[in-house]
């Protein structure tokens, strides 16, 4: 048997103009992974991340602490694959359509527009992020138009990444940074779930949190989801 390990990168600067780049908070979260797999006695055979610069240095972060450690690391590998969903593209494309057929998001999108409240805005955008994301799934419109993918399209390559990655000798270990909508496909998919539920499991996978995949030729099993015990209690962010 195999194993996958699912790392979704540290908190990154979410409200700001440039979220692809981890925050203080999250550089201190990648090095307690790396801390976390030299613990753990990990000697990883395979190392992939997605092309996101927060995945990227997530990954460096923990994987110099491993380094550092002395244990010997393969080349990192780059899987577009592994990317996070475009969610500012698509809040942008699809807010105005959802909102001129859902009076509950219009009023949250009208609350924001005055909101200054960091934390209120916070709750706002990920209500209107969600009936996005639901209007997404059950492709509602056609976002082609506007060279969004679509949400099938998106999962399956997704999947298709995943496949990739355990493309690996047996007895291998494989590192994964990734980031939390890739992990909400992988256990949608492991456990068979409908599509909204990768969606809403998206919401609540941690910053820096590791899920654990074993797997073989003939079977694939979730092990661990959403592991968040390397990380102290106040380092545990979604945001």
């Amino acid at each position: 048997m195999s194993t996958l390990y699912l790392v979704r990168h540290g908190q990154a600067r979410f409200l700001t103009d440039d979220y692809d780049r981890l925050s203080e908070l999250g550089r201190e979260q990648a090095k307690l992974v790396g801390e976390y797999f030299v613990k753990e006695g990990v000697a990883f055979s395979h190392i992939l991340s997605g092309t996101f610069q927060r995945q990227r240095d997530t990954a460096s972060g923990a994987l110099a602490v491993a380094s550092a450690a002395g244990i010997d690391l393969p080349v990192q590998a780059v899987l577009p694959g592994l990317d996070e969903y475009p969610a500012d593209t698509l809040m942008e494309f699809l807010l105005p359509r959802v909102r001129d057929v859902d009076a509950a998001t219009n009023r949250d999108a009208e609350a924001l527009e005055t909101c200054k409240e960091e934390r209120e805005r916070y709750r706002l955008i990920h209500r209107l992020l969600e009936s996005v994301m639901r209007s997404w799934i059950a492709a509602e419109h056609d976002v082609t138009s506007a060279w969004i993918p679509t949400w099938a399209e998106w999962s399956g390559g997704v999947r298709a990444a995943l496949q990739e990655c355990m493309k690996v000798p047996r007895g291998s270990s494989v590192a994964v940074f990734t980031s939390g909508g890739p992990v909400g496909v992988a256990v949608q998919t492991l456990l068979q779930a409908p599509e909204v539920p990768a969606a809403e499991l998206n919401w609540r996978v941690f910053n820096a949190s590791v899920s654990r995949v074993t797997f073989s030729a003939a079977r694939v099993t979730l092990d661990t989801f959403n592991e968040t015990g390397h990380l102290p209690r106040g380092l545990r962010t979604h945001r």
